[in-house]
């Protein structure tokens, strides 16, 4: 298997990976929920991120969490998300994009869940 090095394989990595998502029977409602007929944009939106986080190709901007900031979700969703990520990366490439893609994606994970609960658990208001 090749390792990820261009936008192409950024869109087979996220095509197969929101597809698994959209499938699955946690994820699946919550993120058809939210993003119900805008697939295409928000697909397009993710292959900005990615190519910017894996490629140093700066095509996304905006801020990733407040999106996620009130969506109803605990550890077993982010843990989902974890395998489904690490196992479509594995299925598609091997190298050391890949690998940084998994690391990125458990640190993304960890973030998003610490700041899902301090903002569930304070008076705070996350910023969006």
């Amino acid at each position: 298997m090749k390792d990820i090095k261009n936008i192409g394989d950024i869109k087979i990595l996220v095509d197969s990976f929101y597809g698994k998502i959209r499938e699955d029977e946690l994820l699946g409602p919550i993120f058809n929920g939210v993003i119900q007929d805008r697939w295409p944009q928000h697909l397009s939106k993710m292959y900005g991120f990615w190519q910017t986080v894996l490629l140093d190709e700066h095509n996304y901007d905006g801020r990733p969490f407040p999106p996620h900031a009130n969506l109803p979700v605990e550890k077993l969703h982010f843990s989902t998300w974890l395998k489904l990520w690490h196992e479509t990366v594995d299925e598609n490439f091997s190298g050391i994009i890949a690998d940084e893609a998994k690391w990125r994606g458990d640190k993304m994970a960890a973030m998003f869940l610490s700041k899902i609960q301090y903002y569930r658990n304070s008076n705070a208001t996350p910023l969006i």
